[in-house]
Parts: C-alpha cells; structure tokens; sequence
C-alpha cells in the first residue's frame, strides 16, 4: 500500500494540527536511506494510547521482578494495585525459606487527609512496619502523582529511614507518574537510583572465568529461566539480571562482571553506559529471541572471552538446542509461510519478535515502539542530532566518574583489541535498519490508527498489549499479548523459539476468527425515522 493512500484513509481524518504531528512518527520504511522518525514527543491529547505512565516505567518494569526488595508505593491504592502482577514476572527463590515480596502490593494508601496535610508520617510509618514484619534487606519507596503534586520528599524520608534502620538499604524515586512522555522516563528514573544507592555495594568475585550481567531482560512468562539454563550450560556465570529473576545481592554486586549484554536497549542502556564509565566494563546489544538470534547472542560471548574450550562448548549447545527448533519448524512453516503480522510492543520486542515471525515465514507489515527514542529506530549513530527537550532535563542526569580502585583498565584494553578485529560495542542499529523496504513504522500508535491499519492490511496476527487484545480481536484478528503473554511463555532462546511457533500456528489457522462479526453486521438493523408530532 502506498503512503498516498495511507495518508487518505487514516492521516487526513485528523484536524490539521494533529495531522503535521502525526505525520512525522510515521515512515515508509526505506532501510537504504537515512530516514528521521519523531519520537519520545507527549501523546496528543485525546488520543488513546498505548503508553504506560513514568511510575508504571519504574516501579512496574524495572524493580518488579526483584524479589527481595520490599517495593512501596506511595500514592492512592490504584496506582498499587494497577503495578501488582500485571507483568506476569517470575522468580525462583534458591529456597523454601528464601524472601520473595514479587506476591505482595504494598503501598501507603493514602487517603485526602495526606493529600491536604502530606503523607511523609504515614510513609514512615508504613517503611517501619514492612521492616518489622519482614526485615528485608532493601525497601524502595516509589513516588505517584499525587506525592509529587503536594511535595512530599521521599529521599528525605528514605534517608532518615535507612539511618533509624540500620541494616536495610532504603532509597526512593521521584517516578511520579506525569513526570515524563511515558514509561521510559520511570526506566531512566530506576536506573539512575538503582546505580546510585545499589550498584557497588559488594565487591566479592567469585572464581568464575567467564562472568556477565543481562541488562533488560524481566523474565516474563520465565524467559529469563531459559536464558539462565543457556548460560550454565556454556560454562558462563550471569552475574546479574536486570532485573528478572533478580535479587538485590546480585545488583550489589554487578560491577564485577566482565561484559555486560543489553537485551531491551531502551529500559537498561543507562546503567549499562554509567558502568562503564566507572568500571570500565563494555557492553554488547544482544537479543534471545528467536533461534538465529540466541546462537548470534551466544557465539558473540565466545567471541568476547576469546577462549577456544568455551567457543567449543557454545557451538555444541547451539547444535543440540537447534534439533528441537528444526524438527519443530519443519512441521509447522508450511503453515505459517507468507503469513503477515504487525507488531506495536514496547521498545526492542517490536524488533526482537519479528526474528521468531521471519523464522516462521512470516512478513511484519509494520511495527513501532510506544515509548521509544530515536536511536531506537534509527540506531545510535543520531543521539548527537537528538534535541534535549523540557521533558528530557526534567529527569535527573547522574555524574559519573572512573573508580580509583575498581576501575578496569585490562577490560579497556580488551575492548580496543576486539574493536580493532571489527568486533561491536555500545552500538544498536535499531529497527529500521531490520525492516523491509515499504514496510511502515509508526512511534506510539494511536487507537484510531491501529483499526485503520488492520481495516486497510487485515494482518493474520496483531501483535500488543492488553489494552488493545480484546478491542483488536473482536475485528475478527488474532492478537499475540507480547507484554505478560497473557498464558503463554517462555519465549527466549531455543526452548521459547519453540513454544512461539507452536502458539502462533494456532492463532494464525484458527477458524474461530473468520466467525467473529458484531450482531449489527451479522443482525438486520431495527430502522426508524424521527416524526414531528404537533
């Protein structure tokens, strides 16, 4: 389909003023060319979106996955009650009697009395119970809308907290929730507290010759748990997951891993650049999703380490793992072949997942990002022409400086050495780069558009969020839940490329969504005229 009549049927409905606005976030991709996208701009107001709020970005998606942090929120209930489990991350305690705080809400409810005379005496109050009842190791106080509208100081309140307490490590984040564009201001938000009053705290090392940390992987539906099995295999030891199936011991203690590995280059590239910049340690952009793209993932760590026993081993996995994906798909491609699908997930699934959709055959129509920037779209190589906005400044940039001590100058070097052989680092070429010519990329999609594009396309699978699942799905479409996976997972590495074939040869060949038609198409419409009675 042509841009012209794109424009004709979705762009043109919109006044004028919306329209220029809109007209920037959506390209026809063309990946020879250098194209510019607008992102990481507010929605539009009255326009339904997909987005999540800042505190959603911070409490829900970042800390959530951390099990034994005791994480409170500071607000009214709802905003609680919304982060409780939606993410359906999942966590494996070493033992029975190990502390796991993933099951509970806490939060200080608060009530219009603390919003007239301020809540600070009930957060204390709340910090103290959570200690008294649970004597956790770390508590994080998350700040929501309300809290930053009357002022309450919660590092104030953390501060005092974490003195009285002793041996509980207490610190907060000003995530209120309208405090950025979306949920990618609450990323940055976590990122900068978590290595601030986290990262560094432990620097044992134990005696592994091959050490990692995973940044950007929350262990939805267990994927991290894959990816954990991957590694032990290889003989790698994964330091720290940020953060699925994490602790706050392994956060501590991240800065003595070797090479960090981002997965979701959006939610966790801050942490990733600050160690650097104080340890030294490189990272690489990685992504476990989809067969091909594990074994890339995995053969980029033996290229790092440069050992010839662990390249050996790796190659050995990926022949062993890559049997079960081979028989798998040899049975259901012919099912899937020249499928069609779009995909609007939160920034790098939109990229990660259409690895999986090309595996089986399948062609992205279009896809985009609800709370990415624009090295996101269009690589690392445009942050320098990226203008710094109000919303930007409004979040706090930490000063980072090399450790005297631990500071690795020997990584460095290794960097260098590897660079200089054509080896990456610290480079994401996003998603444009991977998208066919005339596919379409649209930033933070509309309602409005989304039935657009499946009324002009009609794709085999949509692929989103809940939001949009039961809206997309009554136009008779299939849609793949890509942020909890509503029952489905895990979907990382070999095992999860697996379990995703066999899931969306069943969405995509189900007869049940050809029948789905509302009772004003299927049913004779009841006609009547207004009469004026006198």
């Amino acid at each position: 389909m042509s841009y012209e009549k794109l424009d004709d049927l979705m762009l043109k409905t919109y006044p004028k003023k919306v329209y220029r606005k809109r007209d920037k976030s959506i390209v026809v991709n063309n990946p020879d060319e250098a194209q510019e996208i607008q992102a990481n701009i507010r929605t539009i107001p009255g326009m339904i979106t997909q987005r999540g709020c800042t505190y959603a970005g911070c409490k829900g998606v970042i800390l959530g996955p951390t099990r034994d942090i005791v994480n409170i929120t500071h607000g009214p209930i709802g905003c609680g009650f919304y982060s409780w489990l939606t993410r359906r991350n999942q966590t494996r305690p070493e033992s029975e009697t190990s502390e796991n705080y993933i099951p509970y809400s806490f939060s200080t409810d608060m009530q219009d009395s603390n919003i007239v005379f301020g809540g600070e005496n009930k957060l204390k109050e709340a910090i103290q119970e959570a200690y008294d009842m649970f004597h956790p190791k770390g508590i994080a106080i998350f700040s929501t809308c309300p809290v930053g509208l009357i002022g309450d100081d919660v590092h104030a309140v953390a501060r005092e907290m974490k003195e009285k307490l002793g041996d509980c490590n207490v610190f907060g984040f000003s995530c209120e929730g309208y405090k950025g564009v979306s949920q990618s201001a609450g990323h940055h938000i976590a990122n900068n507290q978590i290595f601030k009053h986290v990262v560094g705290l432990d620097d044992s090392r134990s005696d592994a010759k091959f050490r990692v940390n995973l940044l950007g992987e929350y262990n939805i539906g267990g994927d991290a748990f894959v990816i954990e099995k991957l590694f032990d295999k290889i003989g790698v030891e994964l330091v720290a997951t940020f953060s699925g199936n994490s602790t706050i011991n392994s956060f501590e203690n991240s800065h003595t891993a070797d090479l960090n590995l981002i997965m979701c280059h959006r939610s966790i590239n801050y942490v990733a650049e600050m160690m650097e910049k104080k340890y030294g340690i490189p990272w690489q952009k990685v992504n476990f999703i989809g067969a091909e793209a594990t074994a890339k993932s995995l053969r980029r760590i033996g290229e790092y380490f440069e050992d010839e026993e662990l390249i050996n081993r790796i190659e050995e996995v990926i022949k062993e793992e890559q049997l079960q994906v081979d028989t798998c798909l040899a049975k259901i491609k012919p099912n899937t072949l020249g499928k069609t699908t779009m995909l609007f997930v939160g920034a790098s699934r939109a990229h990660h997942y259409q690895e999986l959709f090309n595996e089986l055959g399948m062609e992205t129509l279009a896809a985009g990002y609800e709370f990415a920037h624009r090295d996101d779209y269009e690589g690392r190589a445009v942050i320098p022409s990226i203008k710094i906005d109000a919303d930007s400044r409004n979040i706090e940039e930490l000063h980072v400086e090399k450790d005297p001590v631990l500071f690795s100058n020997k990584l460095v070097d290794k960097k260098e050495a590897l660079m200089a052989k054509g080896i990456e680092f610290s480079d994401y070429d996003g998603i444009m780069s991977d998208m066919k010519a005339g596919s379409l990329v649209i930033d933070d999609i509309s309602h409005f558009e989304m039935e657009k594009l499946i009324e002009m396309y009609k794709p085999d699978v949509f692929c989103a969020g809940i939001k949009e699942k039961f809206a997309v799905q009554k136009m008779g479409v299939p849609l793949k839940q890509l942020h909890s996976y509503d029952y489905g997972g895990p979907y990382a590495g070999f095992e999860g490329a697996v379990n995703f074939y066999k899931d969306i040869e069943r969405m995509v060949n189900s007869k049940v969504w050809s029948l789905v038609k509302a009772p004003w198409i299927t049913q004779e419409a009841l006609n009547a005229s207004m009469v004026k009675v006198h």
